[in-house]
């Protein structure tokens, strides 16, 4: 319990991560004190959600790697939040993987995608395109997309730049994202009648890649029910 405030409050984006040790405290607890009936019931219900949760997190885990060929003529990265003017440690991770593929394959060209969030002094898609120009990728190479808040509006805006540049995205464009984040992604693709590949950005923290994958468990659920 005490690990779990400690990633509560004190370690960024661990709110899932924290919610599973409060749990595991929880039932520590229960465990000492419930009667036997009452834990056979609590132990079925537990079998049956992790059942439930192995099943929605096996395609997110399947799609969780590089899958895109190199013929690709586009990569989307997908935004992930700035402070002020600075790329989060998630941003970081996915333009890390963006900048390796395009010096990898020389003919590619990105659309940075992300508009401005709170907390942000400059559009992420801005933020994006200066950090890898300061790495060495010509400006001729990226086309920045300046408006999308959510990453329906990522995909959607940035197909309508590629056709708009005379590109065609579907079956030629790769997602550059967090590797938890790749099935949701090429879902929502899918749904906007584009054939996504993905390009896996290495999330660097462990406790911060097991909170997101968690959490994807819900947002994907979500997404098939409600929709983006």
């Amino acid at each position: 319990l005490a690990a779990a405030g400690l990633f509560a409050f004190a370690a960024t984006g661990h709110t899932y991560f924290a919610a599973l040790l409060a749990l595991i405290a929880a039932l520590i607890v229960f465990y000492r004190f419930a009667g036997r009936v009452l834990k056979i019931v609590v132990t079925a219900l537990l079998a049956i959600g992790v059942v439930v949760f192995v099943i929605i997190e096996i395609p997110i885990v399947k799609a969780a790697r590089t899958d895109a060929p190199a013929d690709c003529d586009y990569i989307v990265v997908l935004g992930a939040g700035l402070q002020g003017d600075v790329p989060s440690l998630s941003l970081r991770n996915r333009l890390d993987a963006a900048l390796a593929w395009l010096e990898a394959h020389p003919d590619c060209v990105a659309v940075v995608s992300g508009g401005q969030g709170p907390g942000e002094t400059m559009t992420e898609g801005e933020a994006m395109q200066i950090w890898l120009e300061a790495k060495g990728v010509d400006p001729s190479r990226i086309i920045v997309e300046d408006r999308a808040t959510s990453t329906m509006e990522n995909l959607e805006y940035s197909f309508e730049l590629i056709r708009a540049a005379g590109g065609e995205p579907d079956g030629n464009v790769a997602i550059v994202t967090s590797e938890y984040h790749l099935c949701r992604a090429k879902l929502m693709a899918a749904d906007l009648g584009v054939e996504a590949w993905g390009v896996a950005g290495h999330t660097s923290w462990p406790t911060l890649m097991l909170n997101y994958f968690i959490r994807e468990a819900f947002a994907v659920t979500y997404y098939r029910i409600f929709g983006a």
